[in-house]
């Protein structure tokens, strides 16, 4: 299924993506090792970040374009970026777009994936600017397991996020869910699958459980992690369940510390397809990261990378050095 984008990427190797981080989250949830802060804590020097990360955008930008990139596909993640206020959110929103011209992208993913930071303005200015992909993400549809997690949202707020975004016309919806969460058995994992299938999303992204060294997880003497043979139990069910919604696998991945070195595979609708999921894990394509924790990959014979410093404060303190190292690499 990778392979049409593969052979275009060989075909048009000027090809690039953008990868804008937001990341600020509601709240930071049991297993997350992303740079992700909780946003309640960090309201006061929003704006301010938001100002840095356009600087470093319009500094690096107009250079990639003036040396013939062409910017295939725009990704917008973190964190969650709908965790800005709708005032930010749309201020954010505007200078991406006047930065990097959505009209001509292939993909232009927003990762909506907190529910409880979801709201009918936030879906039409996504919708306004020219998103063609948005995730909203459960994890699970169990309202214990998500409170667990730290997750502060209920399975119905899935549900009305989702139908939300529907009503805006969103034609590309995705939803992530994990496998092995702490206190789930096969019941409850089923559940989940059952939910979801009902809302008939075009997409389906399953995670399975990495327990990594900067989530809380790791530190969590209360969560007791499944056994790796019921995870792989629930991958095939979420396979099935995949299939039975008319979609196909198209990108596969693993990391380290996984329950049973399982995997992480994505499905979707044909046509439905993550250009930018598919060459992040590829490492076929190059990808400019904007943003604290942005990692930039230059994908020649080699690949080069560039580190964007994870801490916020860190990151408004050098932004300036992150894009002249970026610079630097084309």
């Amino acid at each position: 299924n990778q392979e049409a984008f593969l052979k275009e990427q060989i075909e048009n190797p000027k090809n690039i993506a953008i990868y804008v981080g937001i990341p600020f989250c509601p709240t930071r949830c049991l297993y997350c090792s992303f740079t992700s802060h909780p946003i309640g804590k960090y309201n006061k020097i929003v704006d301010k970040y938001l100002e840095l990360l356009e600087a470093e955008l319009r500094t690096v930008v107009p250079v990639l374009l003036q040396k013939g990139y062409n910017i295939e596909s725009l990704y917008i993640g973190g964190g969650t970026p709908t965790s800005l206020s709708e005032i930010s959110f749309e201020n954010f929103m505007g200078f991406v777009t006047d930065i990097v011209n959505p009209v001509n992208l292939k993909e232009f993913s927003l990762e909506a994936g907190r529910p409880d930071s979801i709201t009918t303005e936030k879906l039409r200015i996504a919708k306004k600017s020219g998103v063609t992909r948005i995730s909203v993400n459960p994890q699970t549809m169990n309202n214990a397991t998500l409170e667990l997690i730290g997750r502060r949202h209920s399975a119905e707020e899935v549900i009305k996020a989702f139908e939300m975004a529907r009503m805006e016309n969103f034609e590309n919806i995705n939803m992530d869910i994990i496998a092995g969460l702490p206190g789930e058995d096969l019941s409850h994992f089923e559940y989940t699958l059952e939910k979801i299938a009902q809302l008939k999303p075009d997409g389906l992204t399953v995670h399975t459980l990495s327990v990594k060294r900067a989530a809380d997880l790791k530190r969590d003497a209360k969560a007791e992690l499944l056994r790796h043979d019921i995870t792989g139990k629930m991958l095939i069910e979420s396979q099935k369940c995949a299939y039975s919604m008319g979609m196909i696998p198209f990108y596969m991945y693993r990391q380290k510390n996984m329950l049973g070195n399982h995997e992480n595979v994505s499905y979707c609708r044909p046509g439905c397809e993550s250009p930018y999921n598919i060459h992040i894990m590829e490492e076929d394509q190059t990808i400019f990261a904007f943003g604290a924790g942005g990692v930039t990959k230059v994908c020649q014979n080699d690949i080069i990378r560039s580190f964007n410093v994870n801490c916020v404060e860190v990151y408004m303190k050098r932004s300036e050095e992150m894009a002249q190292r970026k610079l630097k690499l084309i």
